[in-house]
């Protein structure tokens, strides 16, 4: 007896934001094979599937607009990404699932968006109440576990190395850390680069690791301003927060989400 595997064809759209890249998929019919980590590892490796940082699913929820699931290109479940949730908020206007605002949930909780005319998303991120800060470096998590550095000569570090060194070392344990390294320009803006677990490669932007700047550089004295631009290398994020009592509140991420391609892929 021989049994023949039948293939299924998968609507997919692909979203990038500051070069930050994800395949979308609309699975409001729970369709998608969510524990199939080798099917979203190949779906997201750039020579053998479609190719991105990241696989996102937007699910029904019952107290909100929809759920974010986000997938590291690994293909394993990952924290909140900032880019991929503010790609999805543009992923939903153009499904016809909200106007100019929404609430959806995501792993670490509830999440408000703006959309404005010229595309620009912005998404309030999780409240910060506790960030280590040392010598050498600062940790806090917005979403997601990030260790915040100050280098120079940005543009020609190894960013790839020395995060990966940082990510496995005995700093992070088992879990690991993004690891974004930084450089100021003056008061307003930074330039950061960033190496992300899950890619386990320098990514062109990430946006909690972008937020997790602005609030580092905020709590260690490099800038007083509650409204910060980071310069990341696939384009320009802004993030903006209140500081009250060492804790920041209200923390938004702004940037551009736009549109690549629609297509189909048998799976």
């Amino acid at each position: 007896m021989c049994f023949i595997l039948k293939k299924m064809q998968l609507e997919f759209y692909k979203y990038q934001g500051t070069g930050n890249d994800f395949v979308m998929i609309d699975n409001r019919s729970n369709s998608f094979p969510k524990e199939n980590t080798q099917l979203i590892a190949h779906l997201c490796d750039r020579r053998f599937g479609i190719g991105a940082d990241g696989l996102i699913l937007l699910d029904n929820d019952a107290e909100s607009d929809f759920r974010m699931v986000y997938y590291n290109s690994d293909g394993n479940l990952s924290s909140m990404c900032g880019n991929g949730g503010r790609c999805l908020v543009a992923f939903a206007k153009k499904l016809n699932l909200i106007k100019n605002e929404t609430t959806f949930i995501a792993t670490d909780g509830l999440h408000y968006a703006t959309v404005a005319t010229d595309g620009i998303v912005s998404l309030q991120m999780i409240d910060v109440n506790q960030i280590k800060n040392t010598p050498e470096y600062s940790f806090l998590n917005t979403g997601s576990p990030h260790h915040v550095q100050l280098v120079s000569d940005l543009q020609h570090y190894n960013v790839k190395e020395n995060g990966a060194a940082i990510r496995y070392g005995e700093l992070y344990g088992q879990e690991g850390s993004n690891i974004n390294f930084v450089t100021k320009i003056n008061e307003t803006t930074f330039s950061l680069r960033t190496y992300e677990r899950g890619v386990e490669n320098e990514t062109l932007a990430c946006g909690t690791g972008a937020t997790a700047v602005a609030i580092a550089m905020n709590a260690i004295g490099e800038t007083d301003l509650s409204a910060i631009n980071l310069n990341v290398e696939g384009g320009k994020l802004a993030v903006s927060f209140e500081k009250i009592d060492g804790r920041y509140t209200n923390v938004f991420l702004k940037g551009p989400a736009e549109f690549v391609f629609k297509g189909v892929i048998e799976i």
